[in-house]
């Protein structure tokens, strides 16, 4: 039993692995290609992590394979936001058939910040002494 769970594991590791590369040659622009990359090769990577940790069964192996899945899990989006919001500072175009640009003209080129439509309050002073 375990032999076939392993291996539906790297099947569809295989699979999303296969589905991140076409997507990175199909997709029309950065942003779309990193989406789908970040995406399906997390997923494919995870997958056939686990069957790694269903095939060797030891308490070692398996908490590696889960630590190391935590870990895209929790890096890969963060690394694709950053490299999308490069791309988009220094000008990467949208593909054309893109209907609106959200953040046009609400980022400072300088200082690299996000402006917000609407001001943020400032939460009301307390007579309490700040620690």
């Amino acid at each position: 039993m375990t032999d076939v769970i392993t291996a539906a594991l790297m099947i569809v590791g295989a699979f999303f692995m296969v589905m991140a590369g076409l997507g990175v040659l199909r997709m029309p622009d950065l942003f779309l290609r990193m989406s789908a990359s970040s995406k399906a090769s997390t997923l494919g990577s995870g997958a056939l992590l686990l069957a790694v940790a269903v095939h060797f069964g030891s308490v070692g192996v398996t908490t590696r394979a889960v630590a190391t899945i935590v870990f895209l899990l929790l890096t890969t989006p963060i690394a694709a936001h950053m490299l999308g919001r490069a791309g988009y500072f220094v000008g990467v175009k949208l593909v054309e058939t893109t209907v609106i640009d959200e953040l046009a003209g609400q980022y400072d080129l300088r200082s690299h910040r996000l402006r917000s439509k609407q001001p943020a309050t400032a939460p009301p002073e307390s007579d309490q002494p700040q620690v």
